[in-house]
């Protein structure tokens, strides 16, 4: 994900795709999305089998590419190069944040709780979403663990994995990879700071509307003494922020070498091995979840090249010719692929549209179109659980804790297509 970008889109391999060869993608997602709600015997069976199923289809597809597709093997050395940099960085910050324990005690009222998030999204532009999500989640769920459900989850993912980060480069992958193209730095403060505030509100108040809702249920005593109580704050850990802030800084080193993979790894292993066993204990680590996500998002990466290579071959097709154009594009696909190749073709998509002879010129004349592009990538992420990468690790973590967490058809129609999408929606029709 923080590869160089990705190449022309007369470049890519999709001309030559059938489109049959989007089948084990769309296979992937249904396998995803269908498993956990099987039998307790199928279910087990996908416990056991499902990083064989996703790297079988991952590898078919890859099969393919090396034989049947012009420039294939450029295409997959790059995904996998996008896979690597993907799971390193994720990878990092799982094992980092591991060893941060945030206790709250105290009001975990509903006010509260809308200022954790608030907290969380402002944080995910200084140290990512993937960051803020690994740091946070743990405390998120001990703080509310008299009366969890999954909308605490949900709504987390919603403001703090995705929409949170939306204003620097730091903040989302995809963003990043704009700075690489020359958006300068804090471009996007600047003009997207307003849309960020009304949309994230939005959610936060939808999210109040929820927990005031489930506030009102507890019993009366038990909320009287949540209301009256202070709020109590123990940190452990405090020597891995250096290592936080070691990985945060490695995304601006040179690409060659593989040097800033291997500082990331440099600081996840120094983290694990200087972290005291006490404070893995008190977070109750496990490598689970981050094997979960590395083998299901190797066979994503995969098996969705040729749905992004189509999209490189024939975007121009499609006639975009407003700002809400790319941002309901960009946003429809990085709910359900990875957003950063995603904001990628796009980006590609609206330079040659406008036929701008580079990322200053396209700019100058369209800025909205890279902010549809930026805020389509970003928010949209939210959509499904696999929109973004820190979307799963945090059902899986919240999953390991004991959190009832939605279903992957679940997520969307009780929360995304209700709640979160008219949030988006009306956020783009006012700004864009």
């Amino acid at each position: 994900m923080l590869l160089p970008p990705a190449p022309p889109a007369d470049a890519a391999p999709g001309g030559d795709i059938p489109l049959l060869l989007l089948a084990p993608f769309g296979l992937l997602l249904g396998l995803i999305a269908t498993m956990p709600l099987t039998p307790p015997r199928v279910k087990h069976w996908w416990d056991r089998s499902y990083h064989l199923i996703s790297l079988g289809l991952g590898l078919a597809v890859a099969v393919y590419y090396f034989a049947a597709v012009s420039d294939g093997v450029t295409a997959v050395a790059r995904t996998l190069g996008d896979y690597g940099s993907f799971i390193v960085l994720v990878g990092s910050l799982f094992v980092v944040a591991g060893g941060i324990h945030l206790n709250v005690k105290g009001r975990a009222v509903p006010l509260a709780n809308v200022g954790f998030l608030a907290l969380g999204a402002v944080a995910a532009n200084v140290i990512g979403t993937t960051g803020a999500s690994m740091v946070l989640i743990r405390p998120w769920i001990r703080m509310n663990k008299v009366r969890v459900s999954p909308y605490h989850v949900v709504f987390f993912i919603f403001a703090v994995s995705n929409v949170g980060g939306a204003l620097t480069p730091v903040g989302d992958p995809p963003l990043f990879l704009g700075y690489l193209r020359g958006v300068p730095f804090f471009w996007l403060v600047r003009h997207v700071y307003a849309q960020w505030l009304c949309t994230l509100g939005a959610i936060l108040a939808a999210f109040y509307f929820f927990d005031r809702h489930s506030f009102s249920r507890v019993p009366q005593e038990i909320r009287a003494g949540m209301e009256q109580s202070s709020e109590q704050w123990r940190f452990a850990g405090a020597n891995n922020l250096l290592w936080l802030g070691v990985i945060v800084g490695a995304v601006f080193l040179p690409e060659k070498f593989f040097l800033r993979e291997l500082v990331m790894l440099g600081a996840a292993a120094a983290s694990w091995r200087l972290t005291p066993p006490a404070v893995h204990a008190e977070n109750h680590f496990s490598f689970g979840p981050i094997k979960e996500v590395a083998w299901l998002f190797a066979g994503i990466f995969l098996t969705m090249m040729p749905a992004l290579g189509y999209l490189a071959a024939h975007g121009r097709d499609l006639g975009f010719t407003s700002p809400l154009h790319y941002y309901f594009a960009s946003g429809a696909l990085s709910s359900v692929l990875d957003n950063a190749p995603t904001y990628a073709n796009f980006f590609q998509l609206a330079q040659a549209t406008v036929a701008a002879p580079d990322t200053a010129a396209l700019l100058a004349s369209h800025p909205h179109f890279i902010i549809g592009v930026s805020l389509g990538s970003v928010f949209f992420g939210a959509m499904t659980y696999i929109g973004n990468g820190p979307n799963f690790m945090v059902k899986s973590i919240a999953h390991e804790a004991g959190v009832h967490c939605p279903s992957f058809f679940g997520y969307i129609v009780k929360y995304s297509l209700p709640v979160l999408l008219p949030i988006l929606a009306l956020s783009g029709w006012l700004f864009l």
